[in-house]
């Protein structure tokens, strides 16, 4: 499935408190329990300013529905097309082209 990457303006969110955070994380994930699961919810960098998510996805729209439905921006989504892992051995450091 394509993996995207959303780019979140959210105000002093590295200020949230861990209370916050679970909350919103908590209404995340129950909005992608009313989408059928269609999207996967991989990971968040917290930033002072921005908040980056990684996600599954058959396409975008259901990402900006996500976004919608959960009341939070999705400024920007960018579909992933190469991984660089720095962690594989040398000779597999670059992975093939993404679904």
């Amino acid at each position: 499935m394509p993996e995207f990457v959303i780019e979140r303006e959210v105000a002093d969110a590295g200020a949230l408190t861990d209370d916050q955070l679970r909350d919103l994380s908590l209404r995340s994930l129950d909005v992608i329990d009313g989408l059928g699961r269609s999207v996967q919810w991989l990971h968040s960098y917290v930033c002072d300013n921005k908040v980056y998510c990684v996600y599954l996805s058959p396409d975008e729209s259901l990402i900006k529905e996500h976004a919608s439905r959960l009341g939070v921006p999705a400024d920007r989504i960018s579909r992933v097309r190469r991984l660089l892992d720095p962690s594989r051995p040398t000779d597999s450091l670059v992975q093939p082209p993404l679904a």
